[in-house]
């Protein structure tokens, strides 16, 4: 199964970046020994539209066109908060039910539209704290990294 991370937002260059590349990386070397695979990771820009409920819908249909045909995940501060083995288990369904294309969501400053929360197979959470972007996208690189290791038995997660 193929995983891409869509974030709403860029990420600039600094030590966040670096450590996010870096389970990425690591991502890509021990996924395909559990069936999954790194595909990248899709930027969009911000919406520019002026009410807070029309830059949601903006980057919803951004996010619509980009997680066509797969199983999508939204990062979301009112989602579910899982245990790594917990998210490790919903990949492993995914990819063993034969979807071919996992889409994660890092959603933008005002969040994820309230229908595309609706449509998501998963919403889920950091925490009830609100992140900065380059933090979420460096433990959403870390929690794929370590399901890719809990599925292959490999003891980097110690419960």
């Amino acid at each position: 199964m193929r995983i891409v991370i869509h974030a709403v937002g860029r990420m600039k260059a600094g030590p966040e970046k670096e450590l996010a590349e870096r389970y990425l990386d690591r991502l890509a070397k021990a996924g395909p020994a559990v069936g999954l695979s790194l595909a990248g990771v899709t930027e969009t820009a911000e919406s520019r539209a002026k009410t807070e409920t029309e830059r949601k819908r903006d980057e919803s249909r951004k996010l619509a066109e980009a997680s066509e045909g797969g199983a999508l995940i939204l990062l979301d501060e009112r989602g579910r908060d899982l245990t790594s083995r917990q998210l490790s288990r919903k990949i492993a369904s995914f990819r063993d039910s034969g979807i071919q294309r996992l889409t994660v969501a890092i959603g933008g400053p005002d969040g994820h539209d309230p229908d595309m929360r609706e449509k998501a197979d998963l919403c889920m959470a950091f925490g009830a704290q609100t992140w900065p972007h380059q933090l979420v996208r460096v433990m959403l690189a870390e929690q794929l990294y370590r399901a890719a290791t809990i599925l292959a038995g490999h003891p980097y997660h110690r419960d």
